[in-house]
């Protein structure tokens, strides 16, 4: 539970748009080697990628941490 007053930053950005984005300023490759995931670095696609972290917190909230530590994080649609 956030802070009365905070609002969630991912408030509004669905995983796929983040996911998208994600690959879109780093490729599959890097995004492999900042955040070790096997569907980031054998046969990567959103698909698959959405499916995994969907039901792996863990792997989902360092895919999180990451976007929201890129510069244009604060841009949203």
């Amino acid at each position: 539970m956030t802070k009365p007053g905070k609002q969630d930053p991912l408030h509004g950005i669905t995983l796929e748009t983040l996911l998208t984005r994600l690959v879109e300023k780093y490729g599959w490759a890097e995004l492999a080697s900042r955040i070790d995931i096997n569907c980031f670095a054998k046969d990567p696609s959103i698909t698959s990628s959405l499916k995994f972290l969907r039901k792996t917190p863990w792997a989902r909230q360092k895919v999180e941490a990451l976007y929201l530590q890129s510069a244009w994080a604060e841009i949203q649609d």
